[in-house]
């Protein structure tokens, strides 16, 4: 089979199209023919060139943490999956180990993985939006169900609207019967919140994130921040900007890491700061099923082969795209 594969750290022209031994399940595995894998800019792009030195990876290695794919071969013991099931492989495999880190990922034809790792996609989704929801659903549905414990009613603040994560969250948290502000900081990405269903819209950079937020909500702040992007400047006003017993979520720190922060605010409001990676792969499941039923949509960029990876690498090192690149290995 042929796969994209580094024996080195480096630049994408580091990155190889070649045959490779094809992935015979073990114990406990599926194998599934390939038909999405995202780039992600830090578990492909930064990995690759040797920026996440903590990831451990062992060299040559194939990344791709979330592929989706038919499985094609079933390992002894494995009774809930079946040849032809259209799955999504999860990052997570336990004891800190990651699909496409810590092991052969999915940027392949044919790839394997633990079947505990992964989910049967319902019917009506594509690959590509498969892919997506597999890889940031859990995240978001943990970060608001989960950690922050959102109810009908409540208004939550999605930072970061045009991102894969803020996109999904606006939509979840609208399923969940929440009031949803989205925020960005141009014009153009506010926008893709208020088309994916948000209340309201607020592009940081013009206006006032504070005072446009207790503006819309009368004076009473918001119940949750669900933030990825740690942006020092619009983050420090959306925690002013918490009601009694805010909550701020958040998975990410990609703008900062550094916020300031008013803890009289914090401790005056009784708020609650809460930061976690980790998700469940069941936790995908309520947003595969929404699109299933034509609730969510995904953001996706760009669908390319396999073999145009080196170029899909340079898209996503060098444009803040709105939506995630896939590369499809059935296209070669």
């Amino acid at each position: 089979m042929r796969a994209l594969i580094y024996r080195e750290f480096g630049p994408p022209e580091v990155l190889h199209y070649e045959d490779v031994p094809e992935p015979v399940p073990g114990p406990g595995e599926i194998a599934l023919e390939v038909h999405a894998c995202s780039v992600n800019r830090v578990l492909d792009v930064a990995v690759r060139a040797g920026k996440q030195p903590q990831r451990k990876v062992q060299l040559p290695h194939v990344g791709g943490v979330d592929p989706v794919g038919i499985v094609t071969a079933i390992g002894p013991g494995v009774t809930d999956r079946k040849i032809g099931d259209v799955v999504a492989v999860f990052q997570g495999l336990g004891e800190r180990r990651m699909f496409g880190i810590h092991c052969w990922g999915g940027n392949a034809q044919f790839t394997k993985a633990p079947v505990f790792a992964t989910c049967v996609v319902p019917k009506g989704v594509s690959y590509a939006d498969a892919c997506v929801l597999a890889r940031h659903a859990p995240v978001a549905w943990n970060l608001l169900v989960h950690m922050g414990k959102l109810k009908a009613g409540e208004t939550v603040l999605v930072m970061g609207a045009a991102g894969n994560l803020g996109s999904i969250g606006i939509q979840l948290a609208k399923n969940l019967g929440a009031q949803v502000i989205a925020c960005a900081g141009s014009d153009e990405r506010a926008k893709i919140g208020a088309d994916l269903g948000a209340d309201h819209v607020i592009n940081y950079s013009k206006t006032d994130l504070k005072d446009e937020l207790l503006r819309i909500t009368g004076g009473k702040g918001v119940d949750i921040v669900y933030d990825n992007i740690a942006n020092p400047g619009p983050t420090s006003k959306a925690i002013d900007a918490l009601g009694f017993d805010g909550r701020l979520v958040t998975a990410g720190a990609h703008g900062g890491p550094v916020v300031p922060v008013n803890f009289f605010h914090v401790y005056d409001h009784r708020i609650t700061i809460m930061g976690s990676p980790m998700s469940r792969p069941e936790d995908a499941m309520p947003a595969l099923n929404d699109a299933a039923a034509g609730k969510m949509r995904v953001l996706v960029e760009r669908v390319m082969p396999l073999s145009a990876a080196v170029e899909a690498h340079r898209l996503v090192e060098s444009s803040p795209a709105t939506g995630k690149i896939i590369l499809d290995p059935s296209l070669g």
